[in-house]
């Protein structure tokens, strides 16, 4: 079992209640003896100037374990840098489908995570390339979805769609999210696409608003190769975003890659911590009968 030594801390401004929880995670940490690092923002945060703060970007490589106090959408800015290094998440945002550490449990939690009692799960995540007249550009990195669309103008797109070089269909729609089993429960959700569990090895398409009743979500394998082609006579310019932050602004003709990446978010969580029973708590679905004898989870 790893032994957690080394800590890096990080902490999103304007979450409510961050700095406070970030200020008991440093007491309890340094209680155990163990060594904290803090990218250069939460430093700045905390005013900490003495405190050891390296770039988001480098801080996977000074530590053995990532703590996140935020919400899902401050974990899902960390995963593109903290490549197989563990991490969690102490939700101090809404859902927390991501955050499952809940800031009451803050010392109960963590001190399991430094005895060795938990579970971990690898979660993959995707990268978007743009071939633009032959030239290609790598424009981001998502662990929920990629998406395009058009922008601010609520106006329909035209695209076609390639799965492993086959075609499948063209479309004309507010756009296209391509969704990991991690983001099955984001955007994707609302949008009508299917819930994957986490383990899946899978990518779910699917339509924004299809000018076709017939459209529907498609799960596809995770290691296939998707291609959108932005219509040749589009004159919107639809933009690509990666776990909602636009990353460019495509042009007619633009072929769009997704491609799943080769390196992994390492989730940990508490021993009892299961998918469903963060679907029940965070979708609101029904509990166990009163009356049930039934003992499996």
């Amino acid at each position: 079992m790893a032994e957690f030594t080394s800590i890096g801390a990080i902490g999103r401004p304007g979450h409510n209640g961050a700095v406070e929880t970030l200020q008991r995670l440093i007491s309890f940490l340094e209680g155990k003896g163990r060594k904290i690092v803090f990218d250069d923002v939460t430093a700045g945060m905390m005013q900490l100037p003495k405190a050891r703060a390296v770039p988001v970007e480098e801080l996977a490589s000074h530590c053995d374990l990532v703590i996140v106090v935020g919400g899902d959408g401050s974990l899902l800015h960390v995963a593109k840098h903290v490549f197989d290094t563990p991490v969690i998440g102490v939700n101090r945002g809404r859902l927390g489908f991501l955050t499952d550490v809940l800031p009451d449990e803050l010392e109960q939690r963590i001190g399991e995570f430094l005895d060795g009692n938990f579970v971990s799960e690898d979660r993959f995540l995707l990268d978007a390339e743009v071939v633009r007249e032959g030239s290609s550009q790598a424009v981001g990195r998502a662990l929920n979805d990629i998406v395009l669309h058009p922008g601010k103008a609520a106006q329909m797109i035209s695209f076609e769609l390639f799965i492993d070089g086959q075609f499948v269909y063209s479309q004309e729609s507010d756009g296209l999210i391509v969704a990991t089993p991690t983001g099955s429960t984001a955007y994707a959700l609302s949008a009508g696409g299917p819930i994957m569990h986490p383990r899946l090895d899978a990518l779910v398409l699917v339509p924004m608003y299809p000018h076709s009743l017939s459209s529907r979500p498609l799960v596809v394998d995770g290691g296939s190769e998707i291609r959108l082609v932005v219509g040749a006579k589009e004159e919107l310019e639809p933009q690509l975003s990666c776990d909602g932050q636009v990353r460019y602004t495509a042009r007619a003709g633009d072929e769009i890659f997704v491609r799943k990446n080769s390196t992994f978010l390492k989730l940990i969580h508490p021993l009892d911590y299961t998918s469903y029973q963060a679907c029940r708590s965070k979708l609101g679905w029904g509990s166990r009968l009163a009356n049930s004898n039934r003992t499996d989870d």
